[in-house]
Parts: C-alpha cells; sequence; structure tokens
C-alpha cells in the first residue's frame, strides 16, 4: 500500500446558502488513480474545486490533509505550491497575460523548478512538442481565442511542466474530438509515467481511461460518495448506470 497523500475526512462544504458535499471520506495514495464518476450535478466538481481550495465554497465540516499537512483552511494558491493541481472543465480566458510569461512565473514560484531562461524556453519547447502545440501559441494571452481543446492541451502543457504530487483533472475530455482527446490522453499518460504523481480522474468519458492503471473507483450521487471499488467498477457503470446507486441512496434517506 502506498502511503497516503490526500485523506478527506467528514467534508462537508456548499456555498453560502447552498449545502453540496455531505460527510465526505476519501483517501488516494501517492501515485495511485483514482476516478469519481457520478450523474450530472452529483457534486464531483465541487469536491475538486473544495480540494484545491475555491473560495467560492465553505467547508462546514471535516478536514483535508494533504501530504501530511491540514490543508483545510489553506489558499489556493499555498495548496498549489503544495502540489495540488486542478484542471479546470472549462479554463478561463486571461486577456493581457502572455502564456510563456504566466508558465516562467509560476515555475519561479516553485524553488524545485526554478531554472535558467535557456532551459526553462528549452523544457517547455519540449513539452509543447510532445502535445503537438504550436510554439507560436506560447507568446498569445492565456487561453484568449483559443479552441476547447486547445485550452486543454495548454493545461496539460501546465500539468508536464510544474508535475503536480496531485493532479485533479475536471471533465478533461469534456467537448474533444478525437484528436485532441488523444493528445490529452498522451499528456495525462506522459504525467504519470514521467512525474508519478496520483490522480483524481472526474469524468463521464471512459475512453480517456484505457490508457491508464486506475486503483479506485468512486460513485458520488447527490453529493455523498456512495460507492467504491475497483477498476471493473467503471465497466458496470458503463452498462447499468447511474440509478441503482441513486435508488439506494434514497432508500437510505427513508430508513
Amino acid at each position: 500500500m502506498s502511503d497516503q497523500l490526500l485523506i478527506i475526512a467528514g467534508l462537508s462544504a456548499g456555498t453560502e446558502d447552498k449545502p453540496i458535499l455531505h460527510n465526505i471520506d476519501l483517501t488516494v495514495g501517492a501515485g495511485e488513480t483514482h476516478v469519481l464518476m457520478g450523474p450530472n450535478g452529483a457534486g464531483k466538481s465541487t469536491l475538486g474545486h473544495v480540494i484545491m481550495g475555491d473560495p467560492i465554497y465553505q467547508v462546514t465540516d471535516g478536514t483535508i490533509t494533504f501530504d501530511g499537512q491540514d490543508v483545510t483552511d489553506l489558499g489556493a494558491d499555498k495548496r498549489s505550491l503544495a502540489g495540488i493541481f486542478l484542471s479546470y472543465q472549462a479554463p478561463v480566458e486571461v486577456p493581457g497575460v502572455p502564456l510563456y510569461s504566466f508558465l516562467r512565473t509560476i515555475c519561479q514560484m516553485r524553488p524545485e523548478l526554478k531554472t535558467t531562461a535557456r532551459k526553462f524556453r528549452e523544457r517547455v519547447g519540449k513539452i509543447a512538442d510532445q502535445l503537438d502545440i504550436d510554439q507560436n501559441f506560447l507568446t498569445r494571452e492565456l487561453n484568449v481565442g483559443f479552441s476547447g481543446g486547445e485550452k486543454k492541451k495548454i493545461e496539460m502543457l501546465q500539468l508536464l511542466l510544474l508535475r503536480p504530487k496531485l493532479a485533479i483533472l475536471d471533465e478533461t475530455d469534456s467537448g474533444l474530438d478525437v484528436d485532441a482527446l488523444s493528445i490529452v490522453s498522451r499528456g495525462i499518460e506522459a504525467y504519470r509515467k514521467e512525474c508519478d504523481g496520483a490522480l483524481l480522474m472526474i469524468t463521464h468519458n471512459t475512453r480517456i481511461l484505457e490508457r491508464l492503471t486506475v486503483d479506485r473507483t468512486h460513485v458520488m450521487v447527490h453529493g455523498n460518495l456512495v460507492a467504491d471499488g475497483p477498476a471493473s467498477l467503471i465497466d458496470d457503470i458503463d452498462a447499468h448506470g447511474f440509478a441503482r446507486f441513486e435508488d439506494a441512496l434514497a432508500e437510505k434517506a427513508e430508513a
């Protein structure tokens, strides 16, 4: 058994006027790949954002421990520096900020990633080539005018550049065509092989999981983690959907 990297214990969270997550317990070991599935509106993305420290959400109970440190009350910037990475379902555009400058700045904030300008340029160029990203994109404003697939590939570039201990990928496959999905899958596979980091994959599309060895699968319904199991649970969900999990939760609530 690998060391416990992420420990979520009794976590409840939501917005100011709406509870969303209820008493979540989840553990991810260093180097493991976990998959989080569930119907739309189940709270999967919310969990990813709460782990990352998104200030939109408030933790009302429970704790989040990462790499031996209680990060429940830390801001997203400190969690990022600690080694947590969140790939957004819909990456935002940041006008006025060149992509290359953005990448250089965030790497300079990480002592283990600091390097000379020449070596940094070579490293970014190598990763861009690996992901079939035109290096002219590096001089453009961050995500401005990029297609959905281009934005997702840029996030894969950030993932391979930052080498986080834990990557939370929130619907990274959403809206991608076949070619873009293949490249993003290649980026995820490279992260697992080159960085040996842990993955928490939030997804509906099991195709993106084909090249990965999944350690655990979790199912969320109405903000509750209702099941977890081995990789074979993914095939079961593909065949039968989430109805039985929703029914079981409803029966539990009535009992």
